[in-house]
C-alpha cells in the first residue's frame, strides 16, 4: 500500500505533510502536491498532518482517478522537502467538491 494526494489538495497545497515525511516522497506542483508511490513507504504519518483531507491509501476508493496522476507528475515536478506557503486562498478552497478540472500540470517551487 502507497498514499496518495487526491484532488482535495488543489488550490489548497498547505503542505504540513511534507514536514513529516520521512523519504522526502512529495513533489510539488503550480496548485498540488503529489506522492511518488515508489518512495513512499507507507508509513501514513502524512495523512493525519493534511488539513484538507487530501492524502488517502491506495485501498481508498477515493485514490483511484488520482494514483496515476501522482505517479506521473511526481517523475516530473520538483521534489519538496521542507513546507512553504500555501496559497493565500487556501482555507477559501478547503472541502470545495469537484475540484479536478482546475488540475494545473505545471510544475511548483520548492
Amino acid at each position: 500500500m502507497t498514499y496518495v494526494v487526491t484532488e482535495s489538495c488543489i488550490r489548497c497545497k498547505y503542505m504540513d505533510c511534507v514536514e513529516v515525511c520521512p523519504v522526502d516522497c512529495f513533489y510539488v506542483g503550480e496548485n498540488m502536491l503529489v506522492i511518488h508511490p515508489d518512495e513512499c513507504i507507507d508509513c501514513g504519518v502524512c495523512e493525519p498532518e493534511c488539513p484538507a483531507e487530501a492524502i488517502v491509501p491506495d485501498s481508498d476508493d477515493r485514490a483511484a482517478d488520482w494514483q496515476e496522476r501522482n505517479r506521473t507528475y511526481a517523475a516530473q515536478w520538483p521534489n519538496i522537502t521542507r513546507k512553504g506557503e500555501p496559497p493565500a486562498d487556501a482555507d477559501e478552497w478547503k472541502g470545495k467538491p469537484d475540484k479536478a478540472a482546475l488540475f494545473s500540470p505545471e510544475p511548483g517551487t520548492a
